[in-house]
């Protein structure tokens, strides 16, 4: 039998994707259609930006879009940093360390987002004077920070235990072979995971605009209470989102090949 090429698997993979669109669409226009609605897609673009005098202003969409890049970096930040010190204290011979962070992950992860999103926002955030772009920061970095604690924990003790043994030969202490032999190596590893876990901070980002953070959801619910476009807004804000994920998707895969290359050349 002769192996499929993979040109031709490739084609019928973007002719079976662009056939699914299609049938989506379809049933988009004559859902709508029976609906009797009035698409006004010709409305879409000033939401986005004007110009007025030859100045740039950014619209409702491209403001929300801002607060929704700034609100996944600082969380993606704490994020990374939260799971990485609940998989150190995991593993760690600390036994209350490894307590602390096992409950930490067990409750965060088998507790809904929302609920600790109000949780934070009507308890923690009036006691501690906190703003709310600082809650919803907060909220999204605990939750994803449980998921990411687990990443890093499956990362580090996918390392060999001849590179433990081979570090402490060298005399090396334990934060250093952490920080030069078994982080750089999981790092390769845990770069898949996390990048589900990005694409999943961004789409939970979304979850914010219950407490009234300006990010492009809410953005986008006003515009619909102002407009009613709920379908145009809508489509238009799930696109956006999508092409966020995508090209981190992308950009992922290009930064995987290149670390690859770079471990072949080293090897």
């Amino acid at each position: 039998m002769k192996p499929v090429r993979s040109g031709g698997r490739s084609l019928f993979d973007s002719l079976a994707f662009l056939a699914v669109l299609a049938g989506l669409g379809w049933l988009i226009v004559a859902g709508a259609g029976d609906l009797h609605y009035n698409w006004q897609w010709y409305r879409i673009p000033q939401y986005f930006y004007r110009i007025d005098h030859g100045v740039f202003y950014a619209g409702p969409l491209l403001h929300g879009l801002a607060i929704t890049l700034e609100l996944t970096g600082w969380s993606l930040l704490l994020t990374i940093g939260l799971g990485l010190a609940a998989a150190l204290l995991q593993r760690s011979s600390s036994w209350a360390g490894h307590v602390v962070a096992r409950v930490y992950v067990e409750i965060v992860r088998n507790t809904p987002l929302l609920v600790q999103l109000y949780l934070l926002y009507f308890v923690l955030a009036p006691i501690l004077d906190l703003d709310r772009f600082v809650v919803a920061v907060l909220a999204l970095a605990i939750f994803e920070g449980a998921f990411a604690a687990e990443i890093f924990r499956a990362g580090i003790e996918a390392i060999p235990h001849s590179q433990w043994e081979a570090g402490r030969a060298l005399g090396l202490s334990p934060y250093v072979v952490y920080r030069c032999v078994i982080l750089p190596q999981a790092i390769r590893l845990v770069l898949p995971p996390l990048t589900g876990l990005v694409i999943s901070l961004i789409k939970h980002s979304a979850l914010v605009s219950v407490i009234a953070v300006a990010d492009l959801t809410t953005e986008g619910r006003n515009l619909i209470a102002d407009t009613f476009m709920s379908f145009e807004l809508w489509f238009t804000i799930a696109a956006m989102y999508l092409v966020l994920t995508t090209s981190l998707s992308l950009l992922v895969s290009v930064l995987e090949r290149r670390l690859s290359t770079r471990s072949i050349g080293q090897h």
